[in-house]
């Protein structure tokens, strides 16, 4: 029987309904939720309920939930603006002490704290994994194996289309409902709390950015500085791209632009992550369609933070390597507003220094 790792919940919202519990659910020989902390009482102990805990598992401060002595991880699902805050005090809390944290992307709200989030994990001992479901999800990992072994021959160059009809959205039951999305207290708004998502998809598949040019259409509603962004890519292996963002209205043609991959020998063709198929062209006429598990991404990650934590394999998606998905964010901001090429990222590989876990890690276990 496998040992269960005890959880610390900071934040019961949408994220923890919709995204990370289903995945508890599914990991549940490995993972038992103990403790629950939310500002709005009655919405931890609606949840309390609902997972049989006891009234005394719920809090309405992080920081005394942090004193328990039975929790193994911290999975944190915070608005943006508070991750790094929230993040430091929970790696401080716990230095040393052979546990975990998980927390939502992006790592920091701004770049100046997101370089100091990417040094929590070596200076306190600890490890943290963001949780950056698109470099987790299945069809983004087939896609970049199809592309490093060559299967439409060398890349040319991408299109990718990614639309958010946020001024609808905002109204239902969706993500964008939330005031602080609406009214975002970090740069970007909209284009970093959702582009940073298909940024790091595209960093997954095709590695660094040598460097970028972007232009943005402005808007005067709160929830992005520009209804519209197009940016060029250059990466390090050569393949270039353009990436376009659009979120304030529908793509209405079918089918969608999605993500487009145009190799010597044929094409790639994702049209939206949910549709479930990879499709494959070649130049001499024969298809392929590839299947893949949907919006997998949150159970890959919690499986890796999991391998992770009991010395199996290293964390995927560390601090570090989100620091360079929330940069490129802030560099194609920074190309719209400077009307200039930007460089991005400075090496043509990414290897953290703690790659293997250390081996304290696997203590967790006994």
């Amino acid at each position: 029987m496998m040992h269960k790792l005890k959880v610390g919940i900071i934040g019961v919202g949408m994220a923890f309904e919709r995204l990370h519990y289903p995945a508890y659910k599914q990991l549940a020989d490995r993972y038992e939720i103990v403790a629950l902390c939310d500002l709005d009482k009655e919405k931890a102990l609606n949840w309390a309920n609902r997972l049989n805990l006891q009234q005394d598992s719920v809090y309405t401060d992080f920081q005394e939930m942090l004193t328990r002595k039975d929790l193994d991880v911290i999975d944190i699902m915070m608005p943006i603006e508070l991750n790094y805050e929230v993040t430091e005090a929970a790696a401080k809390r716990m230095a040393g002490q052979r546990k975990g944290i998980i927390c939502e992307k992006p790592l920091a709200p701004t770049l100046e704290q997101a370089m100091r989030a990417k040094e929590l994990a070596p200076k306190y001992n600890i490890p943290i994994m963001i949780a950056e479901n698109f470099r987790y999800n299945q069809e983004i990992d087939l896609i970049r194996d199809l592309v490093r072994t060559k299967r439409v021959g060398d890349v040319w160059y991408f299109v990718q289309n990614r639309v958010v009809n946020f001024p609808e959205d905002m109204l239902k039951n969706k993500f964008p409902a939330k005031e602080w999305r609406q009214h975002p207290e970090f740069p970007g708004g909209a284009f970093t709390d959702t582009g940073v998502h298909d940024l790091a998809g595209l960093r997954h598949i095709f590695g660094p950015i040598d460097s970028l040019q972007a232009f943005g259409r402005p808007q005067t509603a709160d929830f992005a500085p520009y209804a519209v962004i197009n940016a060029n890519l250059l990466f390090k292996s050569g393949v270039t791209g353009n990436f376009n963002f659009f979120c304030a209205g529908k793509e209405m043609q079918h089918p969608l632009i999605g993500l487009r991959i145009f190799g010597t020998q044929g094409m790639i063709y994702l049209e939206e992550r949910d549709c479930g198929t990879i499709n494959l062209a070649f130049n001499d006429g024969r298809q392929e369609q590839i299947p893949y598990e949907v919006q997998k991404g949150y159970y890959n990650e919690l499986l890796n933070f999991y391998n992770a934590l009991t010395g199996i394999e290293p964390i995927s998606v560390t601090p570090e390597m989100e620091y360079g998905d929330l940069k490129t964010v802030h560099d194609v901001l920074k190309s719209i507003q400077e009307k200039r090429i930007i460089s991005v990222d400075d090496s043509d590989s990414y290897h953290p220094p703690y790659q293997q876990p250390p081996v304290n890690q696997a203590h967790i276990l006994q």
